[in-house]
């Protein structure tokens, strides 16, 4: 049984607080817009596609609560909460798809003549369908993504690399890069994975490695700066990792290098595969040049768990994500919907429309 980073009933919503972890496990409830903008800006909840499930399950918990005298006040109280956000952490896309999806599902509801209390309704069934379609999506990105790397790197004995967390807990659960590598190991064809400690947060060594050992899955922690050594000295079959948005050329930003990872594994003629649900698709964005990185405080390189580790004074810079080129994705993009490369996938994702479900897994060769 995968970890759950999110817990939710009707009317009632709690994170695991992942800056605790690995230590402590403990569930903090979510009541408000507000709550959730500050647990998702601190990081007490990250990952792109839970901190849009996170986003839209508060919503769901707010519109519980309250009680709005006409349409307009229901659509304008929707459209500024998830307005609000949005700018929690802007690099992340999901977010922003999720709340321009429901405000757009607000706004036709409100031009029918249901009554407000059921347009709240499906505004919180909408919200409360995020959590099973991630897992859904997860596992059917496990699938398509452990049959593409068995058919390009072979049968047995995987050796597989990923960087940051793409696991449950960055998820509804299962995982997208590591739902691949849970996906591997469920079929007996992993034999082992190479978990980076993901400087400076840490979620690698903090939050990868607590899955690893939490599902026993066989696995080791590099340092960051070890990725070319091991990719030298070790048998890696395949590099995944998550995004954080994919823009219409398939440049990808996730978290802060993996840009370095995709170069060394293209020196080692090792495939490279980016791990990404739709909803981190964004084609409105035509090249990873217009992505907006996040940047972070500087306390999180010069400061571990409040004590300084660094020299007072210096100078920081800390950028949260990078941006992998386009053909540095070797391997592929692997969504719920199949494995594309990436110089393809926005044709393929507009022939889905919308992202529709299209039974039908392509790889362009």
């Amino acid at each position: 049984m995968s970890l759950e980073s999110i817990h939710y009933k009707t009317g009632s919503l709690k994170i695991l607080n992942q800056r605790l972890l690995p230590t402590k496990s403990v569930y903090e409830e979510i009541h408000t817009i507000q709550d959730a903008w500050d647990a998702i800006k601190t990081m007490m909840v990250r990952g792109a596609p839970a901190i849009a499930i996170v986003g839209a399950l508060t919503l769901a918990v707010e519109l519980i609560k309250q009680q709005f005298e006409s349409k307009t006040k229901l659509s304008e109280f929707v459209e500024t909460s998830l307005t609000h956000l949005k700018t929690a952490r802007p690099t992340a896309v999901n977010m922003t798809e999720a709340a321009n999806r429901l405000i757009k599902l607000v706004e036709v509801l409100c031009q029918n003549s249901m009554s407000v209390e059921i347009i709240k309704e499906r505004i919180i069934e909408e919200c409360e369908a995020m959590l099973k379609k991630d897992v859904a999506d997860n596992k059917s990105m496990g699938q398509h993504g452990a049959k593409v790397i068995i058919n390009q790197c072979g049968n047995d004995n995987l050796h597989v690399m990923t960087h940051c967390n793409t696991g449950s807990l960055a998820t509804a659960g299962y995982g997208t890069a590591i739902g691949v590598i849970r996906a591997l190991h469920e079929i007996g064809k992993l034999e082992h994975a190479y978990c980076t400690e993901t400087r400076p947060y840490n979620q690698g060594s903090r939050l990868t490695a607590y899955e690893m050992v939490h599902d026993k899955i066989p696995a080791t922690l590099i340092a960051d700066s070890a990725v070319a050594m091991t990719m030298k000295t070790k048998p890696i079959s395949a590099v995944v990792v998550g995004a954080d948005r994919v823009v219409a050329n398939g440049d990808t930003a996730n978290k802060i290098g993996t840009y370095q990872m995709a170069i060394v594994a293209k020196h080692f003629g090792i495939p490279f595969f980016v791990v990404s649900p739709s909803t981190s698709i964004d084609l409105h964005i035509p090249s990873g040049e217009d992505i907006v990185i996040e940047e972070r405080s500087h306390d999180e390189l010069t400061k571990m768990k409040g004590h300084q580790i660094a020299a007072p004074g210096i100078g920081c810079w800390n950028p949260a994500f990078d941006v992998t080129p386009a053909e540095l994705i070797t391997g592929g993009i692997v969504t719920e919907h199949g494995v594309f490369k990436p110089e393809v996938l926005k044709k393929e994702m507009e022939e889905l429309g919308s992202y529709n479900i299209r039974k039908k897994t392509k790889f362009e060769n």
